[in-house]
């Protein structure tokens, strides 16, 4: 985890808040020390607590938390996650954006949890895509991990993956692999989008690391395991949810990738109130 990433994007996400002031609170406060209590509302996997101390950090240095729960717990509705204690204009300042990012990835890991329960028993994992909020990909990446998940590619610099479009931009699969390969260092793993069997076998042919199995049908999907087991790590992607994701690892695959896990992850409610 880099320190200065995460600083500079908490300056980020207070200057947005309150640009120049907190006109409310700066009316009001008079900088005595106070506390304030941070609890759940309802059922949830905690992620995100973590930051809870840094982020008052940039306000008052001096800020206390103890902890109640940590990161991965079940929290129950009622339970208190947190107590912070620091001087009152940083309760106020921060106290939205703190729990916006408490919402947004404990939302975040109870889905996941859910998805990576449903396959505990099969060999295939739960993993997250790029389809994240632009300026807090870091964090949901993390709640996913928290929840029991997997973490694909960061972005578009840590990993090859040759899409439809990159195929027609080079005309085939071979000859993607092959401008690949002569650029990227030779510890990089290939991976390839294929939708039907026949891009399949030009992949494994192309001597590819992975085989993206994307939007295709359960028993085709199937099909393609059983006769390359072995030869290639496989994906499956496209359309995934709580419904068919069993189906899905039964067919052998090696990892379930899903953006629902993190845009279709509802908030989970939690509240911070003052004493």
């Amino acid at each position: 985890m880099n320190p200065i990433f995460v600083r500079e994007s908490f300056k980020s996400y207070l200057l947005e808040d309150a640009y120049c002031s907190d006109i409310t609170t700066d009316a009001i406060s008079s900088g005595r020390i106070a506390v304030s209590k941070i609890k759940a509302k309802e059922d949830l996997i905690l992620a995100g607590s973590i930051f809870i101390e840094p982020l008052f950090n940039a306000m008052d240095e001096k800020c206390d938390v103890e902890y109640l729960k940590k990161d991965g717990d079940k929290v129950k509705k009622g339970e208190y996650i947190a107590n912070v204690r620091a001087k009152d204009y940083a309760l106020l300042y921060i106290e939205r954006v703190c729990l916006n990012m408490l919402q947004r990835m404990s939302g975040i890991a109870t889905r996941t949890k859910r998805f990576a329960n449903l396959i505990k028993g099969y060999k295939a994992k739960i993993v997250d895509t790029r389809k994240t909020t632009p300026g807090f990909r870091f964090f949901e990446k993390y709640a996913v991990k928290i929840g029991g998940g997997t973490n694909h590619r960061m972005g578009l610099f840590d990993a090859v993956l040759i899409k439809d479009n990159h195929i027609k931009d080079a005309g085939s699969i071979k000859n993607a692999v092959d401008l690949v390969r002569d650029s990227v260092p030779f510890t990089a793993k290939i991976e390839v989008e294929c939708s039907n069997c026949d891009m399949v076998k030009q992949a494994i042919d192309a001597n590819v690391d992975i085989v993206m199995l994307d939007n295709m049908k359960i028993d085709d999907m199937k099909s393609i395991v059983d006769e390359f087991r072995g030869k290639v790590i496989f994906e499956a992607s496209g359309n995934v949810d709580e419904d068919n994701i069993v189906q899905i690892a039964d067919t052998g695959v090696d990892y379930i990738s899903s953006g629902s896990i993190i845009h279709h992850a509802v908030w989970a409610d939690i509240n911070m109130k003052m004493e």
